[in-house]
């Protein structure tokens, strides 16, 4: 088995059709077909059911491309841990983030990062933190800034940047605003909730919090934006359930505590592969953001 083979395979799961794959990659089409017949002959199992329209993996086209990911990503890092001792960091930085997170400005550090390390290409991507998790995993990722979704595993681990209580948004003419209290999860029973998708760290914190209390509430409005859930809010249309730091975003907007539920605050990872597995840049990135402190690399993102 040779890596072009992997290169190839992931590839078209990636893109689920030769043609674009082969265009990609640049090499001809039959070229790429061939490599691919070839490692289904040596694994002695199909990898791809195909159509006219496109392909998709089978059970053991799955079963291959997780192991496939993280080889390629392994193989990545070793080209620039060699390139690092060399003196020069090159490659790519793969980055994952979830929008507006706290702990880190995402912009900003990537700016410093990119003067110090220039022969770096940085690809940056928007998710949920479920799926930033299992991409990290996976290796598709260098390393992404999200909520802790899970517990450290041999394949995922995470550095702690901050943590936070959540807070109540409301419109200023809302009953609650004038009450100024701090409420609980049972205070808020039956009302209009805006929130995000199930897969966002925020939506993930609130649902946990209502769960610890025994009160059910109803997502009538899901985003999948933070200035659309203010959008709403600011409208009247309901009320939010988010990190404290949201409030600084639309200060025209009320913002009450919410009672602490044991074991349901906003806390802020990054998360990365095993030790060995992690690259130079992703180091280098991490690095960089300790050094900067919480004046600068460390405060929440807008």
């Amino acid at each position: 088995m040779e890596l072009r083979h992997l290169q190839h395979f992931v590839a078209v799961a990636e893109d689920q059709h030769f043609t674009r794959a082969a265009e990609r990659l640049m090499v001809s089409q039959s070229g790429l077909s061939a490599s691919i017949r070839s490692l289904e002959r040596e694994l002695r199992a199909p990898l791809f059911v195909r159509t006219t329209r496109r392909v998709t993996l089978t059970e053991a086209g799955r079963a291959l491309l997780g192991e496939a990911e993280r080889i390629l990503a392994q193989v990545r890092a070793a080209h620039e841990a060699v390139a690092a001792v060399q003196g020069v960091l090159r490659g790519t930085l793969s980055l994952g983030t979830e929008q507006c997170i706290a702990g880190v400005h995402v912009a900003g550090l990537l700016a410093a990062f990119r003067q110090l390390h220039p022969d770096v290409e940085i690809r940056l991507r928007q998710a949920g933190s479920g799926a930033l998790a299992e991409e990290v995993a996976a290796g598709r990722l260098d390393l992404a800034f999200a909520y802790r979704t899970r517990a450290d595993t041999d394949q995922l681990r995470s550095v702690s940047l901050t943590s936070e209580p959540m807070t109540v948004l409301c419109h200023p003419g809302h009953r609650f605003a004038a009450s100024g209290a701090v409420l609980a999860p049972q205070d808020v029973d039956g009302e209009v909730f805006v929130d995000f998708h199930p897969d966002w760290g925020p939506r993930r914190t609130t649902d946990a919090a209502f769960a610890a209390a025994g009160v059910r509430r109803t997502v009538a409005l899901e985003v999948n934006d933070v200035h659309g859930l203010l959008d709403l809010v600011g409208e009247n249309l309901g009320i939010a359930v988010v990190p404290r730091h949201f409030r600084h975003k639309r200060p025209s907007l009320t913002a009450l505590p919410l009672k602490d539920v044991a074991g349901t605050e906003y806390e802020t990872v990054a998360l990365l592969p095993p030790e060995q597995a992690t690259s130079p840049a992703a180091r280098a990135l991490i690095a960089l953001l300790e050094s900067r402190g919480p004046a600068s690399g460390g405060v929440p993102d807008a």
